[in-house]
């Protein structure tokens, strides 16, 4: 799921909190300047006031984009959106006062001051905390990689490596023209040529790619097509862009050029916004109940056997990026040196993509009883119940996760992936998704679950990540397993 404009605001949560922060300390400040006292919020008017404006200066900071490409703005452009900015939170407010009949309730001069303050504050602010991050080592968090041919792979790395380095760590190169692999351009290494690129890509973590080719060479729409297809956002040069028929397309500016953006599925920023602060809320209560269950699951996993609580596992998440999982552990300490010798009797198939046993002995206190039948112990008790799941809130809070997305493969799962298999991570991995709600002990078809994955990430929505959440808990209560 291609998130669109994200390089901007979506990246600088530090800057909403600092804005709402620069809000209330305005707010307080006018309240002295009227009234002399030291508290506003003891008077019900002004303490819903408060409240208000928080919630304005939310709105018109995501439905304004005011931290869309904050790091670039020079001193003269920051003041012009600092004051765009508080001018529409001060009539959006006065708006809302004269529609709820409450502007009699306030005075002028604590709004007049507010505004001053508040403008004075914010762009102080603002200036003072890009000049911390600008002298703090900047860590990339999109992997990009380059398509282009020999003439033009210089300037076009050059390029990148000039304006964006800061957004993007910049992972390989592919040459159409010629086979260089092993060489490097200004650094970057050169991982694969035109018949070997596919297959470099399925086995690495890559966000993006950049085609870049001259005119007169024959354009690449067959390999675009099959980017798109594995789930990579592709940025096309603009010179070359052709028609890609159902694919999603937007045409955005990236390192002073206008591209063609192509991609399975795209957000818009508000929609990634909403469904961050959705994973945080959730994320934080889910902390909360881990908590409580550590007291009570931790003791019993220690006494069936002794050792770590908490279990953590390398998995593959967006587009290929490694992140360690959390959960209870509900397993023997030998469980991953064991899977080889069980993995006939996968009920997934035998191709090792995905991992599931009817009975599994490697599960603390399962046992299978000489007339056949299973005896299931703690470790049952905890993946029936997706107590296991909990710890991942962690996960969520940390941004590896969300609370509804794709099932996160294990590295020996992703290295078996054929190219279409990729695609099922376009979207970030989700504690709970379509194939856990789609009746997931019937479905053994992992060809199926492709297909399910992909289904959610072209068609996702707020509405249909509620909807599997709710379907999540029914599913729960129902006792259908865990992931």
């Amino acid at each position: 799921m291609y998130q669109k404009n994200v390089q901007g605001w979506m990246k600088h949560w530090d800057f909403l909190l600092l804005d709402v922060l620069c809000l209330h300390l305005a707010f307080l400040a006018a309240w002295i300047t009227r009234n002399g006292s030291v508290w506003p919020y003891r008077s019900d008017s002004y303490r819903d006031l408060a409240v208000v404006l928080t919630l304005v200066d939310l709105v018109a900071l995501v439905m304004g984009q005011a931290m869309k490409n904050v790091l670039r703005r020079g001193y003269y452009r920051e003041f012009a959106q600092t004051v765009k900015h508080v001018v529409l939170v001060e009539l959006l407010t006065i708006f809302y006062l004269f529609a709820a009949k409450r502007s009699g309730d306030y005075s002028r001069m604590v709004l007049v001051c507010f505004t001053i303050y508040y403008c004075v504050l914010s762009y102080g602010v603002r200036l003072g905390w890009k000049r911390f991050l600008s002298a703090r080592p900047k860590k990339a968090d999109t992997a990009l990689y380059f398509i282009s041919t020999s003439d033009r792979v210089d300037e076009l790395v050059a390029r990148y490596k000039k304006e964006t380095m800061s957004r993007y760590l910049l992972t390989g190169v592919c040459l159409l023209d010629m086979d260089q692999t092993g060489e490097q351009v200004l650094g970057i290494p050169i991982t694969a040529n035109r018949e070997t690129v596919l297959q470099v890509l399925c086995r690495e973590w890559v966000d993006e790619v950049v085609v870049s080719i001259p005119r007169d060479q024959k354009y690449p729409a067959e390999l675009i097509d099959e980017l798109a297809d594995m789930g990579i956002v592709v940025h096309i040069e603009m010179e070359q862009a052709t028609h890609l028929g159902a694919k999603m397309q937007e045409i955005e500016k990236i390192a002073d050029r206008m591209v063609l953006t192509v991609g399975m599925s795209m957000a818009t920023p508000v929609q990634i916004f909403l469904k961050r602060a959705m994973d945080i809320l959730g994320g934080l209560v889910g902390c909360i109940l881990t908590l409580i269950l550590t007291i009570f699951i931790g003791p019993l996993i220690y006494i069936k056997s002794p050792g770590p609580i908490f279990f953590t596992q390398t998995r593959v998440g967006k587009n290929g990026k490694p992140f360690k999982m959390y959960k209870f552990r509900s397993m023997y300490l030998d469980a991953e040196e064991r899977k080889a010798e069980l993995m006939s009797a996968n009920r997934l198939g035998s191709g090792g993509l995905m991992f599931k046993l009817d009975y599994d002995p490697r599960i603390i206190g399962c046992e299978k009883r000489p007339d056949g039948t299973i005896k299931k112990g703690i470790g049952n008790f905890i993946r029936d119940w997706s107590l296991d799941e909990f710890p991942q809130f962690w996960n969520v809070l940390k941004g590896d996760l969300s609370l509804v997305g794709t099932r996160p493969p294990t590295v020996d799962e992703w290295e078996r992936y054929d190219l279409h298999h990729r695609a099922r991570l376009a979207a970030k991995p989700g504690i709970t998704g379509m194939w856990q709600v789609s009746g997931r002990s019937k479905i053994t078809d992992f060809e199926k679950v492709v297909e399910l994955d992909k289904t959610y990430i072209r068609n996702w929505s707020l509405g249909l990540d509620i909807k599997i959440i709710l379907q999540t808990i029914g599913a729960v209560l129902k006792r259908e397993g865990s992931m």
